[in-house]
């Protein structure tokens, strides 16, 4: 039986979504994130082709994660006044472009430029789906898709950094950029099918009222402390998945693109931990969670300084897992009580969140150039344990399970 069109839904489908719609979340959390990493798993094959330094080649990952907290806020108002499900097939499309005009690029600052313009297309997808989520999805159901979706994000964040560094091994990277464009072309189609429409969407078409909302979710704390979080746990995140690439790389290990490729699938674990996280988060709290969960990635960061391979690997599956745990977590905080402007607010976390990231491909670069993995290691449990003690001052009078009803 063919799948029926996205506007003949089952009109419950807001409190018992289905596998098909869950499916597509998950996909479009694929779509977004495809690119934003992919250049990883061969950074010390571009900084020899593109003769760059390390921290160049630290902007170059960077650039994607600034344009997305640039325009995250901005793609939140939007949103709020156009509507929801043409911004994402119009994104996921965007990201296309840039992706294939990256298989001409000869140096590392047009490289960096591309990287940047990729970066503006992927709030379109996130922040505009979260938002959707949020307005579609009840109680319990909307922490199960919101799980889907980020679980997607997930997968999307090791397809691409896998996908890279299989494909230089049979083609040159900028033809790999090609392949990498054309399924980015394929997700938008794919979107564009079966996204159902949005049933409880109202816009908000008026810019004073936009910058009157902005406002308030300014003064918000179950905006702001999210927000504070989410920059420590992205910048954690990047710093780490950036730099330990050149430390494999590096003797004694001596990792080609492919083994690199590989190291990412620990990513696959943390498909499997986030739809877990989906079930702890509404009996634990947010609270809770992220705490043990933060504790749980510092940790992993410490033990990839052990000196074996699985060591090393073992480090990096444990700080992922405890990432996309405090991320689902947050998220799903913020589309519970946030009730008002969700698309803004959820711009406002991805600036803060992707700020973070930015820095940690920026700043962990000086990290690992003076004072190697050692140095980057200092600096990425550093930033984590701001990160917990910002959860444990803040959240206690905020947070409570999330499957219990909004009174806000």
């Amino acid at each position: 039986m063919s799948a029926a069109p996205a506007t003949s839904s089952p009109p419950d489908y807001n409190d018992h979504p289905g596998l098909l719609l869950l499916l597509t979340l998950a996909l479009i959390g694929v779509f977004a994130f495809l690119q934003v990493y992919s250049v990883q798993s061969i950074l010390p094959e571009l900084r020899q082709d593109l003769n760059a330094t390390v921290v160049e080649i630290g902007g170059a990952v960077g650039a994607t994660v600034l344009a997305v907290a640039m325009v995250s806020p901005l793609m939140g108002m939007l949103s709020d006044a156009a509507g929801r499900k043409w911004l994402v097939v119009a994104s996921v499309f965007a990201l296309a472009i840039p992706t294939a005009l990256m298989t001409q690029v000869d140096t590392v600052h047009g490289l960096t430029v591309l990287r940047f313009l990729q970066g503006l297309a992927v709030p379109g997808v996130t922040v505009v789906t979260i938002a959707y989520i949020g307005e579609e999805f009840r109680a319990a159901a909307m922490v199960r898709v919101m799980t889907m979706y980020v679980t997607g994000t997930v997968l999307g964040g090791f397809l691409g950094r896998f996908l890279m560094g299989h494909l230089t091994e049979f083609m040159p990277w900028r033809a790999a950029f090609g392949v990498m464009a054309a399924l980015n072309l394929a997700g938008a189609v794919m979107v564009w099918r079966v996204l159902p429409p949005s049933r409880h969407f109202v816009a908000s078409p008026r810019f004073a009222s936009g910058v009157a909302t902005l406002g308030r979710l300014l003064r918000n704390p179950h905006v702001l402390v999210p927000s504070a979080l989410g920059f420590t746990v992205l910048f954690a995140q990047v710093g780490m998945f950036t730099y330990v690439n050149f430390h494999l790389a590096a003797a004694p290990y001596g990792f080609s693109p492919a083994q690199l490729a590989n190291v990412f699938a620990v990513y696959l674990v943390g498909v499997v931990i986030t739809p877990l996280a989906g079930r702890a988060v509404p009996r634990l709290g947010a609270r809770r969670t992220i705490l043990l969960s933060v504790a749980l990635s510092a940790l992993g960061v410490l033990l990839t300084l052990l000196p074996s391979t699985w060591g090393i690997v073992a480090g990096l599956t444990l700080a992922s897992c405890g990432v996309f745990v405090t991320q689902s977590a947050t998220v799903s905080f913020i589309a519970h009580r946030v009730t008002s402007g969700r698309s803004l607010a959820t711009g406002l976390y991805y600036t803060a969140y992707y700020s973070g990231g930015f820095l940690g491909a920026w700043l962990c670069g000086f990290a690992y150039t003076h004072g190697g993995w050692p140095g980057t290691v200092a600096a990425l449990v550093a930033t984590q344990a701001l990160g917990w003690l910002i959860a444990w001052r803040f959240l206690p009078g905020l947070a409570r399970p999330l499957a219990t009803p909004s009174t806000d």
